[in-house]
């Protein structure tokens, strides 16, 4: 999972890509076939610590010989195959299928909240060095409009600002005030006069391999235009994007979406390296204190003060929080629902 604790003998380390391998865990990589599967075998040389399943930690079990992960890129055919019980698990299904999963031999497992999709804003070239730019983008997007194109009922998302849903420890309402529901063009369009636009296209960066990214973005579009921005979008492969999002001289705007981590400093924007590059005096002011404070309940505290920051500076734009669907066949069983999913512990019953 993202910014997983890794150890990586040094010899192997300067291998691009790692062609050796070295674990400790419950399975192991036996066979890799590009496009076609990922197989796991089960490690003799494991012991698991005492105790019960905790999570990502705890007890792990190998009741399983055999994982095989494969993957299908088209979210149709994931569908068709959870309906059609081809897989014991299957993962990243369009919401909208939920109710012909259900009809189906695998059951829809709903993740709820899972995540927030992000507008992350290129604040190191071009238009977006503008903070009034930037600002202006804040006001212009609807969030309403464009989760509902993105997922298609409102029981799949929330209109949020918070970088946190309510029931996190970390979540707070402060700085929401600037985060518009069904946004504010004539705000937009007073920013945008404001700061001088001068009429280049303002690039969007996404890709349809994530297709809520895409239809996002073809709402973003129209509402961005409506408050006097030009806009290009550039759709391209999910491998390209992310090759391209690091180069700050090729977008304006890019468009992701992540589960919302344990602890907040991992969040990409809070990186100055980061694609989108955000680097303030006020940044690094709040992120410091509250990265340096070890106690839990103060930190909880400070927290106020760093979401404030995104939403005062603006170097991305949350849409809000959504939920992801998956399938599990009936026969798997010590599985937990979780947004990088894992199967030690995990077995086929009557098998």
């Amino acid at each position: 999972n993202n910014a997983a604790a890794i150890i990586i003998p040094s010899e192997n380390a300067k291998q691009d890509p790692l062609t050796s391998f070295v674990g400790t865990g419950p399975y192991m990589l036996k066979d890799r076939k590009p496009d076609q599967f990922i197989q796991l075998a089960r490690f003799d040389g494991y012991k698991s610590r005492d105790g019960e399943p905790n999570g990502y930690g705890g007890a792990r079990k190998q009741y399983l010989d055999e994982i095989r992960f494969v993957p299908v890129p088209d979210a149709n055919t994931r569908v068709e195959g959870a309906v059609a019980g081809q897989f014991a698990y299957v993962d990243s299904l369009p919401v909208e299928s939920f109710d012909k999963v259900s009809g189906g031999k695998t059951a829809p497992v709903m993740l709820k909240p899972f995540g927030w999709p992000v507008f992350v804003l290129n604040t190191k070239h071009g238009p977006n060095s503008d903070i009034r730019i930037r600002k202006a983008i804040q006001a212009a997007l609807a969030p309403n409009d464009m989760l509902l194109a993105a997922f298609g009922s409102k029981d799949f998302f929330a209109a949020d600002g918070a970088l946190y849903p309510e029931g996190y420890a970390w979540h707070t309402d402060a700085g929401t005030e600037a985060y518009k529901p069904d946004g504010d063009t004539e705000a937009a369009a007073t920013l945008l006069k404001e700061a001088g636009y001068d009429g280049k296209p303002l690039r969007i960066l996404t890709s349809r391999q994530y297709e809520f990214h895409y239809k996002m973005a073809q709402v973003a579009a129209e509402y961005l235009k409506a408050a006097g921005f030009q806009v290009q979008l550039d759709v391209v492969e999910w491998a390209t994007l992310t090759k391209n999002r690091t180069d700050p001289a090729l977008w304006d705007i890019y468009i992701t979406h992540s589960p919302f981590l344990p602890e907040p400093s991992l969040t990409g924007i809070m990186s100055d390296s980061s694609p989108g590059w955000w680097v303030s005096d006020r940044k690094h002011k709040v992120l410091d204190a509250f990265n340096a404070e070890p106690d839990p309940a103060k930190r909880v505290q400070l927290f106020a003060d760093v979401q404030k920051a995104v939403l005062d500076e603006v170097p991305a734009v949350k849409i809000g929080d959504f939920n992801a669907l998956a399938a599990q066949a009936p026969t798997l069983k010590g599985v937990t629902p979780a947004p990088w999913p894992y199967f030690w512990n995990a077995y086929l019953e009557g098998k």
